[in-house]
């Protein structure tokens, strides 16, 4: 996989551009400067990705050489589906023979070799559908899911922990021994009990922060390293 360094503009566009709409409220008119001034975005644009984040996958893959040798990949909170090209052209996922499984419950435009799946990962059904669209045991478990924002951090936090724990308990069920897992958490966030549930299927856990992304988020990577198969749950002896 090619290094995604980014090497100044390579749009043409100008850098530094101002949004001039004084009818949007300052903090729109932010966001979307600092959104259309972010070289990630203008490359992502360049090269025909849907969104800058997939820099941060590639770039963990980089680093930990997580999309060699995968041949079925389920992509957790999917939307718009820039992980999801990139996992179809690693499997060689075509619409003939489908090893990609995405699922959002936002909208998805279609795309080559990928089975989406327009739906509420927490739905009961959910796993058993992604397991069926992805056509196999799963190598790579990918999540890049995130709670709608309430405004309030310790709330926003712990919704988005919920999701990275669900995530965990998929990908221990479902990955083939040697599989991959990766998902979205927070700085300082990852609760004790899901770092152990990981260390005891997985032969090494990691958090990852790619340069991608934005240095004042608070985002970081989760990585599962090497499943070991699912190991049985430690007795717990009443003292």
């Amino acid at each position: 996989m090619a290094k995604p360094t980014i090497a100044g503009n390579r749009t043409g566009r100008k850098l530094g551009q101002r949004v001039k709409n004084k009818k949007m409220k300052a903090s729109s008119r932010q966001w979307l400067q600092r959104h259309i001034n972010d070289p990630y975005v203008q490359r992502a644009q360049l090269e025909g990705y849907r969104a800058r984040a997939a820099f941060k996958l590639l770039e963990i893959d980089e680093k930990h050489s997580i999309l060699k040798g995968a041949r079925r990949i389920i992509d957790l909170g999917a939307a718009p589906g820039s992980w999801s090209q990139i996992a179809a052209k690693v499997t060689g996922s075509t619409d003939d023979d489908i090893r990609v499984a995405a699922i959002d419950f936002l909208e998805m435009t279609q795309l080559p070799g990928v089975k989406i799946l327009q739906l509420d990962f927490l739905d009961p059904s959910a796993p058993a559908q992604l397991i069926e669209a992805v056509g196999g045991t799963p190598d790579l478990v990918i999540s890049d899911m995130a709670a709608p924002t309430t405004g309030h951090h310790r709330t926003d936090h712990l919704r988005t922990m919920h999701l990275c724990e669900v995530a965990a308990q998929f990908a221990v069920e479902v990955l083939g021994e040697g599989g991959h897992f990766l998902a979205k958490t927070f700085q300082g966030g990852t609760e004790r009990d899901l770092l152990n549930m990981l260390k005891r299927h997985f032969k090494q856990v990691v958090h990852v922060k790619p340069a991608s992304s934005r240095a004042e988020s608070v985002e970081m990577f989760l990585l599962a390293k090497g499943f070991k198969g699912r190991q049985a749950e430690p007795d717990v002896t009443e003292a």
